[in-house]
């Protein structure tokens, strides 16, 4: 990523939209976008009370917060035509896997419908130069042989929540194929691919980090399930610069889609299994946990992913490794428990980052 100077003289007054950015990865994106300056149109559904989008208190520094539902066509459509903006991120989503167990159609219709409706909006945008479609690492046909996926291997997804994201990835791909290859969205449109992030703000429900937190915050036992899982864990602010890396390099047409699909995962040494993660932040807060292994539901048991993509193309590379994630993970937490500013911590955070502190 570019340092600081060129990352604001870039951002400076864009027109940004962004669907889902009362979530967790919403709201730190727009966080980073006000303090580059960017104009900031948000749609998503309204933030949970006990939300980073509303704990950042970001809602007063964005040119417009439309609450509405992804699967309302018209709305939606009604919006991007009105705001015209230059970049469009696309984070709707129902984004948790035990959810989409219990809320199947649901998740098929927000993540499938969601991203069908935003590709079917943009069409006739003419101001559009750049836009990322956020999907998953679980968008992969599981391989028995626990390689690295790439890109260009299958999709797959036996939850429902893995294959809707994969299904919204063949949509986008469709998309491209029939109506962007030859017009002013050529190369201009992508997904990307990320996953098992953590960071500062995140309060859902059955997530590693989240839970813990919780646990550290409450005094409580957190239940660990599936310990020996293995994940590509990476602290938030990793892909988030891949996105607007991503996003700058269309704008800026200086991308070649072979495939217009990208990874963002950490280094090797960020995959880890789950009882590893606990280990290491229990050196840093002492809370008390207790393994339980569910079977009700059938999940990944390893997914590591290939970033030499992105790496080579977008020169995008993971800054901060597992101990240095967990360690701004929790001081988050700490400082925020402490009565120091949301937003404050995110930019804090952020600047730390960009300057590779």
């Amino acid at each position: 990523m570019d340092n600081l100077k060129n990352i604001k003289k870039f951002w400076n007054k864009k027109k940004v939209f962004i669907t889902g950015h009362t979530g967790f990865k919403g709201a730190w994106l727009c966080v980073i976008l006000n303090y580059l300056n960017s104009s900031i149109y948000g749609y998503s559904l309204e933030p949970k009370k006990n939300s980073l989008f509303n704990k950042t208190k970001i809602k007063k520094d964005i040119s417009s917060n439309t609450y509405a539902d992804i699967n309302n066509l018209q709305r939606l459509k009604q919006k991007i035509h009105k705001y015209k903006p230059e970049i469009l991120f696309h984070l709707a989503a129902q984004p948790l896997v035990i959810e989409s167990y219990y809320k199947p159609l649901d998740t098929f219709k927000t993540n499938m419908m969601g991203t069908l409706n935003v590709l079917e909006c943009i069409r006739g945008v003419n101001s559009l130069k750049s836009v990322v479609i956020i999907t998953s690492d679980k968008v992969y046909k599981i391989n028995k042989k626990n390689n690295n996926y790439k890109e260009q291997d299958s999709l797959g997804g036996d939850d429902p929540y893995s294959g809707s994201k994969a299904a919204s990835e063949i949509i986008v791909n469709s998309y491209i194929k029939s109506f962007f290859k030859n017009n002013f969205l050529k190369n201009r449109v992508s997904t990307a691919r990320a996953g098992n992030v953590i960071g500062g703000g995140d309060f859902s429900k059955n997530r590693l980090m989240p839970d813990i937190i919780k646990a550290i915050n409450t005094k409580k036992t957190v239940v660990i399930r599936n310990a020996n899982f293995v994940r590509p864990w990476q602290h938030i602010l990793d892909p988030l610069s891949g996105y607007l890396t991503l996003a700058k390099k269309q704008y800026e047409n200086k991308i070649n889609n072979k495939y217009a699909f990208w990874n963002f995962g950490p280094d090797s040494k960020n995959f880890k299994k789950v009882i590893e993660i606990v280990k290491y932040t229990k050196k840093l807060e002492n809370f008390k946990f207790q393994n339980l292994s569910l079977n009700n539901f059938n999940e990944t048991n390893v997914l590591k992913l290939n970033s030499s993509k992105a790496k080579k193309e977008l020169k995008w590379f993971p800054k901060w490794d597992l101990n240095k994630s967990i360690s701004k993970t929790i001081e988050w937490n700490s400082l925020n428990n402490k009565g120091i500013s949301a937003r404050d911590i995110c930019e804090k955070q952020f600047l730390m980052y960009i300057n590779n502190k």
